[in-house]
């Protein structure tokens, strides 16, 4: 059983995933998608997305991170692909699940999904452009706006030389809104020989447990589940073993919300620092009644020096990052909350 932490554009950067691998059960995590177009990526791109890769390629609590690539160009993608694999990538995973509009107009994600034999073009291209001993991975729905192609997009997938499939199980259509069809996992494990991570809705050990009796995976990728509870998968992985981890207290949490507030001020400008931190405490308050009461504290506040005073940290003006970024993609994050 491996447990995956998902690439979620515009929300678990390397901050965030830093954060949440140190907290344990997470096998392997994967950078938000990398935008490719029409030539290769320069490395200050990687370094901006990846900065894991150098760092051998690994979290600071040592969880090894997958590249993921976004585009429908096959020998651009394949480019880009052998060029992250010199910058370090150990894994090349490819994005045909996103949902966000202004992706999918861009010919880019979920919407690549209405067409099976172009998915095994891009796949094919990829492998074929990186070293043999690098893995090339997937991630897909179950359609853009159905399910009748599903089974054939994981055939070509798979019959392109992905070597593992992540299996969000809602269309591009059913964004994020409740259910998942597990089963779905289940009848895309059924047409290929590769293993398949079932993804969606897996917000408790409850819903794991219903997950992979539904889709018969025991493998899984979490998401929103585990930036809304960050010991989720640590949690599974002790249930599959036979054990209880128990439950992260907010009081256990603190130190990490302070030392992702603390590396957001470091990375991001104070303009947008607020801003990641409100969007966490968001997704907190779904397991955590204290995160509601703070996050109505900050809600409204965009002095980051007022933030440091709630959260009770303090930071040099020499170590605060003040040149400007820019903004996260408005679409796909309002897509996760």
């Amino acid at each position: 059983m491996q447990i995956a932490l998902a690439p979620m554009e515009g929300l678990v950067d390397e901050i965030l995933r830093d954060v949440l691998t140190r907290v344990g059960g997470i096998d392997w995590c994967v950078t938000e998608f990398i935008r490719v177009t029409d030539r290769v990526l320069p490395r200050s791109t990687y370094r901006k997305l990846a900065p894991e890769l150098f760092n051998g390629a690994r979290t600071a609590a040592g969880t090894p991170l997958r590249v993921q690539l976004l585009g429908s160009d096959p020998k651009c993608l394949g480019d880009n692909a052998a060029y992250a694999c010199v910058l370090g990538a150990p894994v090349i995973d490819l994005n045909f699940g996103c949902p966000a509009k202004t992706v999918n107009k861009s010919r880019g994600g979920a919407v690549l999904l209405k067409e099976p034999e172009l998915l095994h073009a891009i796949v094919r291209e990829v492998r074929r452009s990186v070293p043999a001993a690098i893995p090339v991975t997937a991630k897909m729905r179950l359609g853009f706006d159905h399910k009748d192609l599903a089974l054939d997009c994981a055939r070509a997938l798979a019959e392109g030389g992905a070597a593992q499939i992540v299996v969000h199980a809602r269309t591009k259509v059913e964004g994020y809104k409740p259910p998942a069809h597990w089963e779905w996992v289940a009848r895309v494990q059924e047409v290929v020989a590769v293993p398949v991570y079932a993804n969606g809705d897996i917000w408790s050990l409850d819903d794991w447990r219903r997950c992979r009796e539904v889709s018969g995976a025991e493998n899984i990728m979490l998401g929103r589940g585990v930036v809304a509870r960050p010991d989720l998968a640590r949690q599974i992985a002790a249930a599959r073993a036979g054990e209880d981890a128990g439950v992260m207290s907010w009081e256990a949490l603190q130190p990490l919300l302070a030392d992702f507030w603390l590396q957001a001020r470091r990375k991001i400008s104070p303009r947008y620092a607020p801003g990641r931190l409100k969007q966490w405490l968001a997704m907190l308050t779904r397991s955590y009644p204290e995160a509601v009461e703070l996050f109505a504290l900050v809600r409204r506040e965009t002095r980051c020096e007022a933030i440091d005073a709630l959260l009770g940290v303090s930071i040099a003006p020499a170590e605060a990052n003040v040149l400007p970024i820019y903004e996260a993609d408005g679409e796909a994050l309002s897509d996760l909350q």
